[in-house]
């Protein structure tokens, strides 16, 4: 196969992979074919990120044998033995699965194929009437009725083409499938491009007669004061139990789709979106009807909310929710939806991949098990490295800061290293109550709840009491004392909503070791983390009624963040010019000073407090304790 027309076949699903008019979260197939082999893209791999060494290579000869199985095989075999062929027909020392419906590329003439999902196509494809406007609209098309996806489609589809060819004896080059999508073939990627687009002029012709408009708006005008109500309380319903929790994402106000339309749908979507008031009975009864809890859900036609395991998903859901009622609206012009029946629903809730998906969410979940977590001031420094942590241990952490544009660094920096979607800024003020009922809000929203509130975010304003200002004392003590108090008033209020069926929820405040012991010079941040504790006693007491646990980590100092090591302002700087430490000559002799001072003879990481806090959500005897992770500098008595 030259490299050349590996490298078109790649291009061509780049290009409709990055168009969401050809095709939604970058569904469908591709492939090439030389005289001997089939090139193919990967099952799973996104059309966007096809590259040239990706596409598999299958012998020809050994993909045949497909077609010489039984005929009165039950499903089951056959797929069986239909899958053993495909992966027999690899060309050995490849990475990657071609997928079940790799022999219909194989039965299709022409060199190039691409198969799609756009919904201006489906929306022809899921009508009442698809064939007959199919005929009418592209009479040089062929017509396939809906057929299960798997490997006897190759069958039918070989069959259809030699029983239907072009007036030229040739083969068809648009194969309509209903409910399903379109295949273009050709023997250049150039022709392809033609057809498609021949395709799409024809059909926003036909949406334009019609008078139906090739849009889908879901405003965002739903009851603000609703959607902070019922999502918290839809999170705990909808939550299996405390190790596995739903995420709960408002996407607006407006009806879902009313039924199942394509497979590519039902993946994501489930075959039925849940319409009704949320109860738990109505809930329940939705799963015993289905069989499954809903992915989708109108609430009282007052918001529309996707439930997901994580903020990735939930995404994907979204946009295929947007698709199918994009569909289902442009059906309309076509004689209104035809939805799958249940037979064919079943086939792909049933699919072994969906409870692959599933186990491999289970086996791959961390100590937070996808938990929600929330870290203020946590786009630098010790709130940045506990975060990390967090994301690591598998929680879905939110970035909170006075500093956005730090934050979103931050994020994207998670991001990047444990995955889309894991870790998102937000910003907020913690001593600003509006700020932070804004920031509250937007987690509602966003994720339906909140399992982990990390009250980091805090300020240091060191002086004499002889000296201080009173500016600065308020400073420190509106940040670290109000402030905490701020957060877990908000916080309480949305956790103590979700936490029923055994669910609970954490708030564990970062204090310091200058909360356990005075501070020389230091009052306003000594004071305000000695009173803190305080606070953390008492929310315990009264939060414990709510499933909620309060505790405090005091770690000692950290050496290596910029309030101690900053070059030109840091402590050691500081210290050194100022002489605090009797002989040093260096910065290091001060750090030595300084590390020798804690019998483990070095500065606390943001990894030991974030140890500390994962030990405080996991224990479940333990509330209003403050906790010392200093080393030893600092021990209880």
């Amino acid at each position: 196969m030259p490299v050349s027309e590996l490298r078109e076949i790649a291009e061509l699903s780049r290009f409709y992979g990055n168009n969401p008019d050809f095709t939604f979260l970058d569904l469908g197939d591709s492939s090439v074919k030389s005289a001997e082999l089939l090139y193919i893209k990967p099952d799973g791999l996104a059309l966007a990120a096809v590259q040239s060494t990706d596409m598999l290579a299958l012998h020809w000869n050994r993909l045949l044998e497909i077609f010489k199985l039984p005929t009165n095989l039950s499903a089951a075999d056959y797929d069986m033995r239909a899958r053993n062929i495909i992966q027999n027909a690899l060309v050995a020392g490849q990475l990657g699965f071609p997928s079940m419906e790799t022999p219909v590329h194989m039965v299709i003439d022409y060199r190039f194929v691409i198969q799609l999902r756009p919904a201006l196509v489906n929306g022809m494809l899921c009508a009442h009437n698809a064939k007959q406007n199919c005929q009418k609209l592209f009479p040089e098309a062929l017509f396939l009725d809906y057929c299960t996806p798997d490997a006897r489609m190759a069958t039918l589809l070989k069959d259809a083409l030699q029983q239907n060819p072009l007036p030229n004896g040739k083969q068809r080059q648009i194969i309509f499938l209903q409910n399903r999508g379109v295949i273009v073939a050709a023997d250049s990627c150039d022709e392809i491009k033609t057809i498609f687009e021949h395709i799409c002029t024809k059909l926003k012709q036909a949406y334009r007669a019609a008078n139906i408009k090739d849009e889908i708006t879901t405003p965002k005008d739903a009851d603000p004061d609703f959607v902070q109500e019922i999502a918290p309380v839809l999170r705990h319903r909808l939550s299996f139990d405390t190790d596995r929790r739903v995420l709960i994402h408002f996407v607006g106000k407006g009806n879902a789709f009313n039924g199942p339309l394509t497979l590519s749908h039902i993946a994501y979507t489930g075959s039925y979106a849940y319409h009704g008031d949320g109860s738990a009975a109505s809930l329940q009864a939705f799963q015993k009807k289905h069989g499954y809890l809903p992915k989708v859900l109108n609430i009282s036609d007052q918001a529309l909310f996707v439930c997901a395991n994580d903020l990735g998903e939930a995404q994907s859901i979204k946009t295929a929710l947007y698709d199918a009622m994009r569909v289902e609206k442009l059906s309309q012009a076509f004689g209104g939806p035809k939805y799958l029946n249940k037979k064919q629903c079943e086939f792909i809730e049933n699919l072994t991949l969906e409870s692959c998906l599933r186990a491999a969410y289970q086996s791959q979940a961390g100590r937070l098990n996808k938990r929600i977590c929330l870290v203020t001031g946590a786009a630098q420094g010790f709130g940045l490295g506990i975060a990390e942590y967090l994301c690591a241990q598998g929680g879905i952490v939110i970035i909170a800061d006075m500093n956005l544009e730090g934050a979103q660094i931050a994020a994207e920096m998670l991001c990047e290293k444990y995955g889309s979607k894991r870790a998102l800024p937000m910003k907020v003020n913690i001593a600003d109550e509006d700020s932070v009922r804004a920031l509250f809000a937007e987690v509602v929203a966003i994720c339906g709840g909140l399992d982990l509130l990390v009250a980091n975010a805090g300020v240091l304003r060191a002086g004499s009491v002889l000296e201080m200002s009173l500016q600065d004392w308020n400073f420190v003590t509106n940040v670290n004392y109000t402030g905490y108090f701020l957060c877990v008033k908000h916080a309480a209020r949305l956790m103590a909503k979700q936490n029923h069926n055994g669910l609970d929820s954490d708030i564990v405040q970062v204090n310091s070791k200058s909360g356990l012991e005075g501070s020389n010079k230091n009052a306003a941040y000594a004071g305000s983390k000695f009173g803190t504790i305080g606070l953390t006693q008492s929310f315990a007491k009264e939060l414990v009624e709510y499933n909620i646990k309060v505790n405090s980590v005091c770690p000692g100092n950290y050496y290596d963040g910029p309030l101690w090591s900053d070059p030109e302002k840091g402590l050691f700087t500081q210290y050194l010019n100022t002489g605090k430490v009797p002989g040093a000559k260096n910065i290091d002799d001060v750090r030595r000073f300084y590390e020798d001072k804690v019998p483990m003879h070095r500065g606390c990481q943001p990894e030991d407090v974030a140890k500390a806090i994962i030990y405080c959500v996991e224990q479940k005897y333990e509330t209003g304790q403050a906790i010392p992770v200093t080393g030893g500098q600092v021990m209880l008595h």
